[in-house]
């Protein structure tokens, strides 16, 4: 079965579409002063799969919340990854020169402006949930809340300081799963809570949810080190073969290829139906859980 011929695979590129004219309307002009800086922000928010938007947007939809209160917590969730990725490709950090299948910002430009492209992308994201009229106030706080803590030292930041501090040493598959539980799935797992926070979801509604985001985030990472072996730099959009340069332990290195291709089939199976009973439907997050692990890049 094709994805996109599902009802909800249907409207993904109207959501894409309506995604890039929200993040247009919220990013600077490109030519308003300090201009070089909001160009280099822009440019870093241009391309990528967009997958934590698409989240948003699908718990959202089965949850019946009206999509004009969607489109803050989709931009903000993907300033918020813009900028993880801008400082995660730098010298200091994973030193790379390619992402989303073009020079990475601090190559495209300089490596302070790549810097100052981050704090303003981190900055912008919280501005763009505080002001959002759509949202009642108590809406808007929770989501400013759950953006932070899932950003912060104890969520994305915390998790990549450990995944540096852990480069050159293998590590068990517990702390393997923890350091990625905070690196990549915090803010999958805020897409999907800020939606509820849109909703004003039921406490089981809400449990339900954040299972799914949990399996889905963790599967997701598995992937990502299986691509990261098996997928070229020209597939990827970025360099292929890093974890192993950097000699980081990866799902596949723990549990093998076979091993790891296994686990993440599991979770995404054990994704789907935790949220198979929602009241609303859960067609929408069905179809990204088969949409995600059917990726390529």
């Amino acid at each position: 079965m094709n994805p996109h011929n599902t009802p909800f695979g249907s409207r993904v590129p109207a959501y894409l579409d309506r995604l890039s004219l929200a993040l247009e309307r919220r990013l600077p002009p490109a030519a308003e002063d300090p201009a070089r800086l909001h160009q280099a922000m822009r440019y870093a928010c241009d391309g990528g799969k967009r997958l934590r938007a698409l989240l948003v947007y699908a718990a959202g939809e089965a949850l019946g919340v009206p999509v004009e209160q969607l489109d803050a917590p989709a931009c903000a969730v993907e300033l918020i990854h813009a900028y993880s990725l801008v400082h995660d490709d730098l010298p200091a950090m994973d030193d790379d020169d390619l992402r989303r299948g073009r020079p990475t910002v601090h190559k495209a430009y300089d490596e302070a402006t790549a810097i100052l492209v981050g704090d303003g992308l981190q900055t912008l994201a919280f501005s763009v949930l505080a002001d959002e009229p759509t949202l009642a106030p108590p809406q808007r706080l929770r989501m400013v809340s759950l953006l932070a803590r899932a950003s912060g030292s104890l969520g994305m930041v915390g998790g990549q300081a450990v995944d540096i501090a852990s480069e050159g040493r293998r590590i068990s598959l517990a702390e393997l799963q923890s350091l990625h539980a905070r690196k990549t799935g915090a803010l999958i797992l805020a897409s999907l809570q800020m939606a509820a926070a849109a909703a004003d979801a039921a406490p089981d509604i809400e449990q339900r949810l954040e299972t799914y985001g949990r399996n889905i985030g963790l599967a997701f990472q598995i992937q990502d080190d299986v691509l990261d072996e098996t997928a070229s730099s020209e597939t990827l959009g970025k360099t292929a073969g890093k974890d192993l340069a950097q000699q980081k332990s990866t799902y596949p290195s723990l549990l093998g290829l076979d091993g790891a291709r296994e686990r993440a089939a599991s979770l995404f199976e054990e994704a789907r139906e935790v949220v198979s009973t929602l009241p609303g439907g859960a067609a929408p997050l069905r179809w990204l859980a088969d949409f995600i692990e059917g990726r390529g890049h």
